[in-house]
This record gives structure tokens, sequence and C-alpha cells, in this order.
């Protein structure tokens, strides 16, 4: 069993915050009963394990007033500000859809509108209250203190293993760019090959200039070879012609000579 002073105190204003979420959310309590529990924890009650599984007991409860304000501070305003904010946005709504029925003659009932008038300022009036008690700035400092220093060690904690995996990431990049290195060494390598395979096929292609000399020389001297063999042509033609001329002549005179004899011989 534990003792605390009053739970207007830091620790007795935390203790109440996790009084609430137990309520609310380990024993699911609705809201009602939840508020109606804390409010009795606030003002009267000393011995909290009637209601909770707490063994502690408060030595001066704070009573109505204290132990109310102290309620709407803990409770009500930290996490009932934004249902009952929206209740004021509706009946603003509600008020603005009577006021505009009312106008147009759909609805011809002034009774509408005071009554959403009236609703109104009641709304109002429990959103100047739960504004009124909100907690204090620096209780809320001190409060939130424990909880930092655990969120200290976890941030660290984080940041601990991202320096690990930045640290793992680095070797990995290092082993990266040896790996990179290595394969641009190797594309120097074969751009080389193939500046060199291409450089050949070119000249394969493209004969050199020498080459394209002796093949022009070669050539003249095959024109001038052929224009010897034409000419040499021409000329066994003209032997060819004179000797069937030379021998067209002998068979002639071999043919008149044997005339001329037989005619002597008759």
């Amino acid at each position: 069993m534990t003792t605390i002073e009053t739970l207007s105190s830091v620790n007795g204003r935390a203790l109440l915050r996790d009084i609430y979420q137990e309520l609310r959310f380990e024993r699911q309590l609705g809201a009602l009963g939840a508020l109606r529990s804390m409010w009795s924890i606030c003002t009267t009650e000393r011995e909290l394990i009637r209601t909770t599984k707490r063994d502690v007991v408060v030595l001066h409860p704070l009573g109505l007033f204290s132990g109310t304000a102290l309620w709407m501070q803990e409770i009500v305003s930290r996490y009932f500000y934004s249902p009952i904010n929206a209740f004021v946005y509706f009946g603003a709504a509600l008020l603005l859809v009577a006021v505009g029925l009312n106008r147009t003659r759909v609805i011809d009932t002034p009774s509408l509108v005071v009554a959403g008038i009236v609703l109104e300022a009641i709304l109002l009036m429990v959103l100047f209250l739960v504004m009124f008690f909100t907690p204090p700035e620096d209780v809320a400092e001190l409060t939130v203190e424990p909880s930092n220093s655990g969120a200290t060690d976890d941030l660290l904690r984080e940041l601990g293993e991202i320096g690990r995996d930045y640290a793992a990431m680095a070797v990995q990049l290092e082993t990266i760019a040896g790996t990179l290195n290595d394969l641009v060494e190797r594309q120097d390598g074969m751009i080389v090959s193939m500046r060199d395979s291409v450089e050949a096929a070119v000249n394969a292609v493209v004969p050199n200039p020498n080459l394209m000399n002796a093949m022009q020389s070669t050539t003249a001297a095959l024109e001038k070879f052929s224009d010897r063999v034409d000419a040499l042509g021409s000329h066994l033609q003209t032997l060819e012609r004179q000797e069937v001329e030379r021998m067209v002549r002998m068979e002639l005179e071999r043919i008149l000579s044997r005339s001329i004899l037989d005619a002597g011989s008759k």
C-alpha cells in the first residue's frame, strides 16, 4: 500500500490520468460511469482500492469544490474538450437551421428559435467552464518530464540503431563501389578491344592508300597489256590475210600452169 498526500500534486494528477485510462480502456466503463467514478475519487475517496486496482490511500481528500475543480481540469477538460466543442458547433448548426426555417416561413414557430438559442447558450456555458478549468501549463510540463525521459531513452536507442544501420550501409556501399570500379575497368578493356576490332574491320573494308596505288598500277598495266594483245591480234589477222592471199596466188599459178601445159600438149 502506498500513500499520497493529495491528488492535486503532480504525482496525484498523473495517478488520476492513469486511473481514468484504467477505467475506460481496461474495465471498459462508459464515459458517464468513468466521469462519476473519477468525480468521487477527486472529491471524497480515500482508499482507491475500492474503485481501482491501485492500493493507494489519499491522506487529505480535496472536498467538493477543490475536488470538482481538479476533476474538471484533469478529466473533463483533458478528455472531453473535443466532444463538448463538437456539441457546441452542432448546437450552432441547429440554431442556424431553426432561424433559416423561421425566416423563410417554412416553420412559423418562434419557440423553435428560442429553444435553439437556449440550447446554444447552455452549450457555450459548458464550453466556458471546460476552458476555464484548463490544466495549468506548469503542471502539464512537470507531468510530461518523466515520460520525456523514457522517450529520450527510446530516441537515443533508435538513433543508435539508425547509426548502426548507416554503418552497415556504408560498408555495403564501399563493396558496391569496389564492384563498380571492377566493372568500369572491364568495360574500359572491352571498349579498347571493340575499338581495335572496329579499326581492323574498317581497314579490311577500306584498303590503305598503298594497296590502292598498287591496284591502280596493276590496272594500268593490264590496260597496256590489253592494248598490246589487241595490236598483236590485228597483226596476226593481217599476216593471216597475207598468207591466205599468197596461198591463193600460188594455187592460181599452179592451176594456170597446169592449164597451159594441158593446152600445149594437145
